[in-house]
């Protein structure tokens, strides 16, 4: 048991830290143009380290909850395809420069964080509950997003 708390911890944790290695961190995200709102730098870490852990805690509480294994099979699906959503995002918006493109795939990431909360809910109320946080900072990144590409 504790050992599945351990990997579901770790396995977001570890997948945010290799898109920021694979993309080289947040480069010059400082010198860009920002929209209004748009939060100093240091933050960005610090939520998302957070919100990984809160992914990961949701996550152990779907795998190890009373819910049909195939609920919680799909649950656990759409889980992986959403993380696997977010290591692509900081690929594309920090290691290519393709502002645009990063836009259009956060919105995919926000439709499979939607349908995986969703999903949590039916298997654990609280894993639902979870998820609320990582799809507001989603949406607002999303805008964060559409005004860089924007702007510069």
């Amino acid at each position: 048991m504790k050992k599945k708390l351990i990997w579901n911890l770790a396995l977001p944790l570890a997948v945010g830290g290799l898109a920021s290695l694979v993309s080289g961190g947040m480069g010059d995200f400082k010198t860009m143009n920002q929209p209004p709102l748009s939060p100093p730098g240091w933050v960005f870490p610090v939520v998302w380290t957070l919100l990984y852990l809160a992914m990961g805690y949701a996550a152990y509480r779907v795998q190890t909850s009373d819910a049909e294994p195939e609920a919680i099979r799909r649950a656990m699906l759409f889980y992986y395809i959403q993380l696997g959503l977010n290591f692509l995002w900081p690929v594309l918006f920090f290691g290519f420069n393709a502002y645009l493109l990063a836009f259009v795939e956060l919105l995919a990431l926000w439709v499979a964080v939607c349908v995986t909360m969703l999903k949590f809910y039916r298997t654990d109320e609280r894993a639902g509950d979870l998820f609320l946080p990582y799809l507001l900072w989603v949406t607002f990144a999303a805008y964060l997003n559409l005004g860089i590409y924007l702007l510069n």
